[in-house]
């Protein structure tokens, strides 16, 4: 096996542990959303005991990232007897060698978005905290309750679409995706105004209120992170970051 192949290999095995990460984030979301439907107090604290798995996973894969980074060697480049230095020139030469650049992006990427992976486990083993409070204080059905379900299927589906965008590099799936947070967002306020008026009607609920504020707000988050996830194809494709030139 060459070199080349071998890193091809490696590329390849980075590529499938971050959709691996990925998918086991958006798994735990949706048995959150089904802990809360079903105020699963037991399920909840199951989703809180594996976020560990996803903790570890991102340092896994950030580990493989900087062995693919210092494996290529990359060649100082020398003007007049001084480097090219700091660390946006450092980065802006790795990522402009040839013909790797493409390589060193899906890296770089990776290392970025294991961030928002990971943070989309955290706001899910959040939301699982909070769900035996929420079964103590809230009636099966509760309407704002439901409205946070659908709310949170709705970021739940821009996750996948997200992570699908990804692994196709497909720029238009992506698009869609961060068109879709409106949505998510435009539901966000609608429960909170809700929550409010609930409030404002009833004084000693606020604790119950309180608590699903904070359940809508972590999957408002979530949303945001499948927008993260979403932008970076652009940059794997084309080394454009948010409709800029980053080299």
């Amino acid at each position: 096996m060459t070199i080349r192949t071998q890193y091809d290999a490696d590329l390849a095995a980075l590529k499938t542990a971050v959709a691996e990460m990925g998918q086991c984030a958006a798994d735990a979301v949706e048995a959150a959303l089904e802990a809360l439907c079903t105020a699963d107090a037991d399920g909840a604290a199951s989703i809180v005991k594996g976020d560990g798995r996803i903790n570890s996973m991102q340092r896994d894969i950030e580990h493989r990232c900087m062995t693919l980074l210092l494996r290529q060697q990359p060649v100082a480049q020398v003007k007049g007897g001084v480097h090219l230095g700091g660390v946006g020139g450092c980065m802006t030469l790795l990522l402009r060698q040839q013909p790797v650049a493409g390589d060193l992006r899906r890296i770089s990427t990776a290392m970025k978005i294991v961030t928002d992976i990971e943070r989309i486990g955290d706001h899910a083993a959040d939301i699982a905290e909070i769900i035996p409070h929420l079964a103590a204080s809230r009636k099966a059905g509760d309407p704002a309750v439901s409205d946070a379900i659908r709310m949170g299927q709705k970021a739940h589906k821009m996750l996948l679409d997200a992570l699908d965008a990804l692994t196709g590099e497909d720029e238009p799936a992506a698009q869609k995706v961060i068109a879709a947070d409106d949505e998510v967002d435009y539901d966000f306020n609608a429960i909170k105004h809700t929550l409010a008026a609930e409030i404002a009607a009833d004084p000693a609920k606020v604790d119950a209120a309180l608590d699903l504020l904070m359940v809508i707000k972590y999957l408002e988050r979530i949303g945001d992170h499948a927008v993260n996830l979403a932008e970076w194809v652009e940059f794997v494709r084309t080394g454009r970051y948010q409709n800029e030139a980053m080299f």
